[in-house]
């Protein structure tokens, strides 16, 4: 399959830390990214992770940027607080009144099941007391995580790692959903959008942003076995047609990965500046096998 034009992609070449992972050494990890701009301001979702022994994800932040690449907190939300074993990557969203929304994905404890909630509030200094309903609750059949969230004028779309949890010691497995909604809260499933592939995809494939709506065009983790569950490499995947809701893989190799220790590099997140250049922000391994929340410029297509 051919593109009509090369899309820009993260890179490690003249990628700065924004946020360092909190420990050296493997299972710490910043990144799984959620990022828009508003109003001249970066916003950044992200979550902290700690080793298995110590927490797993632990925190979601908030931050926010005149540039970019300097973040200040101003809100975190603590796993503790929402009955959760662990949290996982992040949506965040500017609603149409001025309000706030973040979607928080969280493990339900003693289970491989995961849960995605809505908080609403009227800044994202107030996420920690805002309105918190669950949108997206999975069930006995799958675990739900890491929603894609894009509003296009009125249009909701939703793209939704599922992990079926009918194969003890298989929950790893993920595919990704299409989703719609009126107004970001009742989703209705409009069906399969990604399934693993038979390479270095074959474990699963999450969508982790979308480049262009029209035509539809993403990159998306993947990884080929359950042994490199959490280390996932970033692929692209497009559309055939116009309209058409599946997406397939884009050549038979990953467009961006880490040459450091597990190879990670994964959750990228796209967010198109009004120079016509792309902020990506994304997780990446390093050598000391902890994880960092990197950010990366493409000024033009490559």
């Amino acid at each position: 399959m051919s593109l009509r034009i090369a899309p820009a992609l993260p890179s490690l070449d003249e990628s700065s830390v924004v946020v360092p992972a909190p420990d050296p050494g493997p299972g710490n990890w910043s990144g799984a990214p959620a990022a828009i701009l508003v109003d001249d301001t970066f916003w950044l979702a992200y979550r902290v992770r700690r080793p298995l022994t110590s927490g797993r994800g632990v925190t979601t932040v908030i931050a926010r940027s005149a540039d970019g690449l300097a973040f200040e907190t101003v809100c975190e939300l603590h796993r503790e607080s929402f009955g959760a074993d662990s949290f996982e990557r992040p949506a965040l969203v500017r609603l149409g009144d001025g309000r706030w929304r973040v979607y928080v994905s969280c493990a339900t404890p003693g289970s491989k099941h995961w849960w995605v909630e809505a908080l609403d509030a009227a800044t994202p200094e107030g996420f920690a007391s805002g309105t918190r309903r669950v949108v997206l609750p999975g069930s006995d059949e799958v675990g739900v995580k890491d929603p894609v969230v894009v509003r296009d004028g009125q249009a909701w779309h939703l793209w939704l790692c599922c992990h079926p949890l009918d194969t003890p010691g298989a929950e790893d497995r993920m595919t990704t959903r299409y989703l719609t909604s009126e107004d970001g809260l009742a989703w209705t499933d409009r069906g399969l959008a990604l399934a693993p592939g038979g390479g270095w995809d074959a474990r699963g494939a999450r969508v982790t942003t979308v480049l262009s709506l029209d035509p539809l065009r993403v990159l998306y983790d993947g990884r080929p076995d359950a042994a490199s569950n959490w280390f996932e490499r970033t692929g692209l995947a497009e559309a055939s047609r116009p309209g058409e809701i599946r997406l397939h893989p884009v050549g038979t190799d990953p467009v961006a990965s880490s040459p450091a220790s597990d190879g990670a590099l994964r959750y990228a997140a796209a967010v198109p500046l009004p120079d016509g250049s792309t902020r990506f922000y994304f997780e990446a391994a390093r050598p000391d096998g902890a994880h960092d929340l990197l950010t990366s410029l493409a000024t033009s297509a490559s």
